[in-house]
């Protein structure tokens, strides 16, 4: 298994890493929580503007229905901002978007895809501010013949994890039931230590994103290739799938863990300027400042502090100058969101990404954003 090659061992030099942030001069501090809602708003209306209906099809290189998974994770953000900001819009904007799709899922209850799953996560926030049935009746179907079932490897690729494992922790919550706490489980487990011989590194402690990636394949460096927001949507995943579960549901201590690693590795590979590249272990490979992978870690970094798994004397400096990074050169002042990376599943993919490059789509890098910028409201 090829691995970073770096001058000291991992722990080693992630320990100096943690020390030189403790020690270095104090980055700028994070601006007051009514800035941060204000960027926020702003980003938002700008999506909300360009996307009135929010039932409207998705036209890039094909049509799609816009309860894809991009725009899920759009709502994931917004969910966030409505409980950070109860305005009654972003609720209405939200039940309208269930509404238009028949609380449906692309390509029916039938589907085990994570991507189509995706929804499922607020037609389920959506559900508990109104129990109506119908909210999570195709979401419950679809999961429950999972949970049923035998089969485990649907999860290959590491975005699943974001996609899919916090609906599974919110039926387990709402259901009482720790059948979807041990599937969620099976199938994450497959994805991480069998898949592609199992798609996360523990020396390195970062995730290839699917088969294709795992060593020998490398980076232009000859290092691993370890793309950032795929990493990111691990983080998210665990973070929101550790948010939702009672501290003593089945296998969470295994998630806190594997979270908990990644915190580290991820603190010697934060830019200069507070961004991450698009190959965390190679900088030169496509590099240059990143939204989507950044706000992701930002959001997971602030969400350790803010739960007390994470010192703030180490991270806060990390997430202050990522933070402070993404909002002064990401955001335009018309709200829209700069230097977003494309889909994709590697750093090649969605390029050139700069400040006014639009992305195919563009909801879900303001979904990451929203996640990140609410979790930094919460902070003291």
């Amino acid at each position: 298994m090829r691995t970073f090659k770096l001058p000291f061992p991992k722990s080693i030099l992630v320990c100096l890493c943690l020390f030189a942030c403790v020690a270095q001069k104090p980055a700028k501090e994070l601006p007051k929580k009514n800035e941060v809602l204000k960027t926020l708003t702003l980003a938002n209306a700008y999506f909300m503007q360009k996307w009135p209906d929010p039932g409207k099809e998705v036209v890039t290189n094909k049509t799609r229905p816009s309860n894809l998974w991009t725009r899920a994770v759009y709502y994931e953000g917004l969910m966030a901002l409505y409980a950070a900001d109860p305005q009654q819009r972003y609720y209405d904007y939200a039940v309208e978007w269930g509404e238009k799709h028949n609380w449906g899922l692309r390509n029916g209850v039938h589907t085990r895809d994570a991507d189509d799953q995706a929804a499922g996560q607020t037609y389920l926030d959506l559900y508990q501010i109104d129990p109506k049935p119908e909210r999570i009746r195709d979401i419950k179907a679809s999961v429950d013949s999972m949970v049923y079932s035998d089969k485990k490897d649907d999860w290959h690729w590491i975005d699943a994890l974001q996609m899919a494992m916090p609906v599974y922790a919110k039926l387990g919550v709402l259901k009482q039931d720790d059948a979807y706490f041990e599937k969620m489980y099976d199938l994450y487990n497959a994805a991480k230590t069998e898949i592609g011989g199992g798609l996360y590194n523990p020396e390195d402690s970062l995730w290839w994103r699917d088969a294709d990636f795992v060593a020998p394949y490398t980076a232009p460096n000859g290092e691993d290739c370890y793309w950032s927001r795929g990493n990111g949507w691990v983080v998210a995943a665990l973070v929101r799938v550790l948010d939702i579960m009672p501290k003593n549901a089945p296998h969470r201590d295994e998630y806190q863990q594997t979270y908990l690693e990644m915190m580290q590795a991820l603190v010697p590979l934060q830019r200069p300027d507070g961004f991450w590249n698009v190959s965390l272990h190679d900088p030169n490979h496509f590099g240059g400042k990143e939204t989507t992978g950044t706000a992701l870690f930002v959001y997971g970094m602030a969400w350790g502090v803010n739960n007390g798994l994470l010192a703030p004397e180490v991270y806060n400096p990390v997430i202050t100058k990522a933070w402070n990074a993404m909002e002064k050169e990401a955001v335009h002042p018309n709200g829209f969101l700069g230097y977003v990376q494309g889909t994709g599943k590697e750093p090649k993919d969605g390029q050139p990404v700069t400040y006014t490059s639009k992305p195919d789509f563009e909801d879900y890098g303001l979904g990451c954003f929203l996640l990140a910028g609410t979790e930094i409201m919460k902070m003291k």
